[in-house]
């Protein structure tokens, strides 16, 4: 299992969708069920100001071997002490000047064994 170490830049977003199934009655009253075993994933949108191009490419290989691999990372979020497994399956690199590169991924937590 390979583990991504780069932290990102402050300002990160992260979000939550929880998986919940809602039925609606008639009369106005509605009844919400959690729906699994894990229904609270969180998602991050994140980004990494690499100041020299080996940086910016490393990142950018970790992402595109999980890609042609398909497996899941560890990363330990911004607010947490403890990893957990997520996917990025977009990213994004924006060539600013000279050595100046911004990366954009969104991460996406998994459940794996």
């Amino acid at each position: 299992m390979a583990t991504f170490t780069y932290t990102p830049d402050f300002g990160a977003q992260k979000k939550s969708e929880p998986s919940i199934r809602t039925v609606k009655f008639g009369d106005g009253y509605e009844q919400r069920l959690r729906f699994g075993l894990n229904q609270n994933p969180k998602t991050w949108d994140l980004r990494w100001t690499a100041t020299d191009n080996d940086t910016a490419d490393a990142i950018e290989a970790f992402f595109d071997a999980r890609a042609s691999d398909g497996d899941a990372f560890d990363w330990t979020p911004l607010d947490s002490a403890t990893s957990y497994k997520f996917v990025c399956t977009s990213w994004n690199r924006e060539y600013q000047y000279a050595d100046i590169n911004i990366i954009t991924a969104t991460f996406r937590q998994v459940y794996e064994p």
